[in-house]
Parts: C-alpha cells; sequence; structure tokens
C-alpha cells in the first residue's frame, strides 16, 4: 500500500470536524448564549462585591451577563433583593469635574434580541444600597429582576471580593443625563456584524 500524506490529511481533518460538531448538545451561536434554551431570558456569571473590609459597607454593587434569547429587544427596568430595600439599576456616566459618576438609569438597560449584556465595574450594575449587615466572600445574595416585558428572573448571586476599590460605588451624578443612550459604547456582547 503506498503511503498518500494528502490523503490522509484530508481524513484527519474530515474526522476532527465530524466529532467536534458531535460534541455535547448545545451550540454557542455569535453572543455566546447557549443556543436552544427555552428560557426567554437568562443570567450567568452573577456576582456581589463584599462589602466587608469596605469604605462604605451600607452599599454595594451586583454584575452579571444576561442573555436575551428572543427576538425582540427588553429592558432590565427594575430589581429587588431581600438584603435590603433599596435596589437601583445604575449606569455609569462622565461627571462634570471629568471622573465616572453613578446614576440611576432612567430607562433600565436594554438587552438586545438574541445579545448578552454585561453588567459589570465601570459600567451597568444592580446597586443594592442601605445595607445593614456587612456581606463576606462567600455569602450568598438573591435578587428577582424585573424586565420590561413583564419577565421576572430570580438570581442567587455569590459574593465575592473586589479588591479595586474605587470610588466607582459612592459617587453619585446629581441627575440622570437627558437623552443618554441605552447602549453605552463597548458594554454589550455582540458580535462587530450586528
Amino acid at each position: 500500500m503506498m503511503f498518500r500524506p494528502a490523503r490522509l490529511l484530508l481524513g484527519l481533518t474530515l474526522a476532527l470536524a465530524v466529532g467536534l460538531t458531535g460534541c455535547g448538545s448545545e451550540t454557542a451561536d455569535d453572543t455566546g448564549a447557549a443556543s436552544g434554551t427555552s428560557d426567554p431570558i437568562t443570567v450567568s456569571d452573577a456576582w456581589v462585591r463584599a462589602t466587608t473590609g469596605t469604605d462604605d459597607p451600607s452599599m454595594t454593587a451586583a454584575f452579571m451577563v444576561i442573555a436575551n434569547n428572543t427576538d425582540a429587544d427588553v429592558r432590565l427596568v427594575k430589581a429587588t433583593s431581600p438584603v435590603t430595600g433599596m435596589v437601583q439599576v445604575h449606569e455609569m456616566v462622565d461627571g462634570d469635574d471629568g471622573h465616572m459618576v453613578m446614576q440611576e438609569a432612567a430607562d433600565g438597560v436594554t438587552i438586545r434580541a438574541g445579545k448578552q449584556q454585561m453588567l459589570m465595574p465601570g459600567g451597568y450594575h444592580v446597586m443594592l444600597m442601605g445595607l445593614a449587615e456587612d456581606l463576606a466572600p462567600g455569602d450568598e445574595v438573591d435578587l428577582t429582576l424585573e424586565f420590561s416585558d413583564g419577565t421576572t428572573l430570580d438570581v442567587t448571586a455569590p459574593v465575592k471580593e473586589f479588591t479595586e476599590e474605587e470610588d466607582h460605588y459612592h459617587t453619585h451624578s446629581a441627575s440622570p443625563s437627558d437623552g443618554m443612550s441605552d447602549d453605552m459604547s463597548g458594554m454589550d456582547m455582540e458580535d462587530s456584524d450586528g
């Protein structure tokens, strides 16, 4: 039998391609969300910043990735938590002095159809204010997220230490800015084609 490297390479390439397509029942689309999910809105990578050892332990923030698995845009408009009576959806904006400040996102956070929106330090986040007790790493915080289409989603987020203690979560602007875009540049995780 004669050795033919080109045929061997072609055969290995086809075998690898077939093997990779058969791995797992869910696939990731261009947003990284699992396709085939029946849940219209899903949350992943949720966490809450610990308050132990911070300058102001009465407030903290929750972060997460929200995936909109529907064909229509939806907005995160409200959140609640049993750990405090005051929860708001916040955004970061440029302050008058050139520093970033946070304010309540008047229209919430838009999660585009078929896309994901990241809530992260320095960007959109869920603010928990008026905490009566410290939140230590390892604790868990229950949140209920409310969306513009009437959907609610219960999330349990672990508390994690956040070592880059900046003034992000203690500096507020006087009022929400008029005409602020729902889509903060670089905050949503869409592809560049979209």
